[in-house]
């Protein structure tokens, strides 16, 4: 994990508050010759990050943590569900060119492949590219001819910790995983609620980041 970087501020209150703890916002201040309002800032950070305790009436103490504890906390607790993306979904009886038109159209590396709602397959771009130089009929030809169907698909659940998904993605070196619910039907039919992609994981990364 790359370390995050706390500003010369902000690390200057961190060895103020070690030597002189417990210690308030004023005295702080006051040895840096800056007015509270200016420190607020760094304050709020170091407090959210957990680097500080503030408590009320006797001042900021260390708590013995460090941005990244924050970080790896905060992917941890994160699941799929809050982060995923609505899936782009085909029937298989749906053309090969109906497929890639709405890949193009949605803007997508891949399409997820159902039957009567029910997920049976994927293809993804490259599977598209194949089919049209492998002389098919795209007008006519379904796409479930060329899918690579269930249960060959890595899937995730919308419980699942966002850093196990991410595993996942750079694990089979695939752009997106279908976030899937189980069918109650009595047999191990899914159908899809999301999508996780590799953009997802980022926008997170951009979105923790920028909390430090």
């Amino acid at each position: 994990m790359i370390p995050i970087q706390l500003s010369n501020r902000q690390e200057q209150i961190i060895e103020i508050v070690r030597r002189k703890q417990p210690i308030t916002s004023n005295d702080i201040a006051n040895e840096l010759k800056l007015t509270r309002a200016t420190l607020r800032p760094d304050l709020a950070i170091l407090t959210m990050t957990g680097i500080l305790d503030a408590r009320p009436k006797v001042g900021y103490l260390l708590t013995g943590r460090t941005p990244d504890d924050f970080l790896s906390d905060s992917i941890s607790s994160i699941q799929v569900k809050n982060i995923m993306s609505l899936p782009v979904v085909i029937d298989e009886d749906r053309s090969i060119y109906d497929a890639i038109v709405y890949m193009f159209t949605e803007d997508v590396g891949s399409v997820f492949i159902t039957s009567a709602e029910k997920l049976t397959g994927v293809v993804s771009r490259k599977d598209l590219i194949r089919a049209s130089l492998g002389g098919l009929d795209l007008q006519s030809a379904p796409v479930g001819m060329i899918m690579t169907r269930m249960p060959n698909l890595v899937t995730t659940e919308p419980e699942d910790t966002a850093i196990s998904a991410a595993i996942k993605l750079i694990e089979h070196e695939i752009d997106s995983l279908p976030v899937i619910e189980r069918i109650d039907d009595g047999k191990k039919n899914y159908r899809v609620v999301g999508r996780l992609t590799k953009t997802n994981i980022t926008r997170l990364f951009v979105e923790l980041g920028t909390k430090l």
